[in-house]
């Protein structure tokens, strides 16, 4: 019988410790709870590809890349083709006279490598072009993105383009065909 109360008596403690810990919990205030408005999903590569602007910049930027790793690749044949002569002569030749073809090669590809990172490298001649071709566009394309949210009052902008973690939305969200007819009305 003594079990029996005791039990109860601590049912009872621990219920109502529970139920005043809850009922302590102060609600939000209203003023800082914001509702989502709404979800706005693009994306963002099918925009760009779809105006003529982007994939002409993109166009005439790879066409330079592709101009400038010919002219390097061919510079690299020569300093090959410099190397294999070195090679069926350097038997032929004195100290004096391989030391100085050994330090041409050298010199040339290092001239090549210099050549090399200033077209292709992140402050490189193509990288440079390309940014210069194509951030104007980008930045046409982010404010019609930016300027279709504002006026629909949404509240994110998810881009789909690459976005492994976006695992669903339901297409009336996808808003990229509307983005699309007001970027080449």
């Amino acid at each position: 019988m003594k079990t029996k109360i005791f039990l109860a008596a601590i049912t009872t403690m621990f219920c109502a410790a529970a139920s005043s810990q809850t009922a302590k919990a102060p609600a939000p205030a209203a003023s800082t709870v914001q509702p989502v408005q709404g979800i706005l999903v693009v994306n963002s590569e099918k925009i760009f590809k779809a105006l003529p602007e982007y994939n002409s910049a993109v166009k005439t930027t790879d066409d330079l890349a592709t101009s400038r790793q010919k002219s390097i690749d061919d510079a690299y044949a020569a300093v090959q083709k410099m190397y294999d002569e070195y090679q069926t002569q350097r038997s032929y030749l004195n100290d004096a006279q391989r030391q100085q073809k050994e330090d041409a090669i050298i010199a040339r590809e290092k001239e090549i490598t210099k050549f090399q990172q200033d077209t292709f490298g992140p402050d490189g001649e193509v990288m440079k072009k390309r940014v210069a071709a194509i951030e104007p566009i980008q930045n046409k394309v982010f404010k019609a993105i930016n300027d279709y949210a504002q006026a629909g009052k949404y509240s994110v902008v998810i881009d789909q383009a690459n976005n492994a973690s976006l695992l669903y939305f339901a297409p009336n969200v996808d808003k990229t065909d509307e983005i699309i007819k007001i970027l080449t009305k």
